[in-house]
């Protein structure tokens, strides 16, 4: 399943496309709420490794507004909450992701992106 969580890591890695290939682009998406144990101190230790204003892009492309424009400094439990659900309860069940550079499309089927590429598209 693709969760936020997930897609704020990935980016794309077609031979030479090294520059804006980062957040992938979600397009005719399925997206399925699926409630997730609540484990805040996770959250609350992973948000240094979260690029702030690529979840918050996503997520508003999906239609969540719960979160804010920029990182607050002191995070409150509401927010804490809030990045939860944005990270741990929306899945991607269908759609693609593309490359916001070279337009690479990498398809999502049964919540598994195909991130594989062809032979002629691999850097090496």
């Amino acid at each position: 399943m693709v969760r936020l969580i997930t897609h704020n890591m990935l980016a794309c890695h077609v031979k030479n496309c090294t520059k804006d290939n980062f957040p992938l682009v979600f397009s005719e998406v399925e997206l399925v709420i699926r409630p997730a144990p609540e484990n805040l101190e996770f959250i609350q230790r992973f948000l240094p490794k979260l690029d702030w204003t690529a979840l918050v892009d996503t997520a508003r492309s999906l239609g969540d507004t719960s979160l804010p424009e920029t990182m607050p400094d002191q995070i409150t439990e509401d927010q804490l909450k809030a990045l939860h659900h944005v990270l741990m309860e929306m899945h991607i069940e269908e759609g693609n992701m593309t490359c916001r550079n070279c337009g690479h499309v990498y398809p999502i089927s049964n919540g598994i992106p195909n991130m594989l590429l062809a032979e002629h598209e691999v850097g090496r």
